[in-house]
């Protein structure tokens, strides 16, 4: 039984040490609790419904299923709830999309506990937390404006990117399937989407054009 003046923390991650790593230094503060956990989305609604946390903290890669999209849905179906993004996706790249989708805030895994626990309770505040490195970003994308290459990445949807943005680290399909917990064959698929949209004519494009996208969003 949670004490009622806890606030009550729902986890989403497809990774369970992941999760354990997250429930014990939740449940060491005290103020805060874990109310339930789960590694998908369509489980993650049902359970949501009924645990009514406080805060949702989720990962973008969840098994057979999409993080992102995992906000939207929250944003729709639970407008209270606000969710946190813990990812090991570079902010860079995705906090653009993670907030217009409904998150309240984005911590990179690679972060302290301290700066985690920081970020729930900045949430749990009513407040948005982003990091210095997402906050430059954004503000840099504002102030430049859209190039022609950023808006013809906009026509990816969120799992596209996803495959984009591991495209340009060079990682194989067979690999990202594996990651995304699908089949090589819908990697293919996703990777046949991204060449229409972004008008490449074949797989050696697109990998170079992946890879010249991701240095451009990281340069050194």
């Amino acid at each position: 039984m949670i004490h009622p003046r806890k606030k009550k923390i729902f986890l989403v991650d497809d990774h369970p040490l992941v999760r354990e790593w997250l429930a014990n230094l939740i449940q060491q503060q005290p103020d805060l609790a874990v109310c339930g956990e789960t590694e998908n989305a369509p489980e993650a609604i049902s359970v949501i419904a009924s645990t009514k946390p406080d805060l949702v903290i989720a990962d973008l890669n969840l098994k057979n299923s999409s993080g992102i999209q995992l906000i939207k849905d929250l944003k729709e179906l639970q407008p209270h709830v606000p969710v946190l993004v813990l990812s090991m996706h570079d902010e860079s790249l995705y906090a653009d999309r993670v907030f217009r989708a409904g998150a309240r805030g984005y911590v990179n895994k690679r972060e302290t506990a301290q700066k985690t626990v920081e970020a729930i309770r900045r949430v749990l505040e009513g407040k948005l937390y982003v990091s210095e490195k997402a906050a430059e970003v954004l503000a840099g994308d504002k102030i430049r404006g859209r190039t022609a290459s950023q808006s013809a990445i906009e026509l990816l949807s969120d799992r596209e990117l996803e495959v984009f943005d591991k495209l340009g680290q060079g990682i194989g399909t067979r690999q990202i399937a594996e990651d995304f917990h699908v089949s090589v064959k819908t990697i293919q698929e996703y990777c046949a989407r991204i060449k229409e949209k972004l008008n490449l004519n074949n797989a050696t494009e697109l990998l170079r054009e992946a890879v010249r996208w991701r240095d451009a969003k990281n340069p050194e």
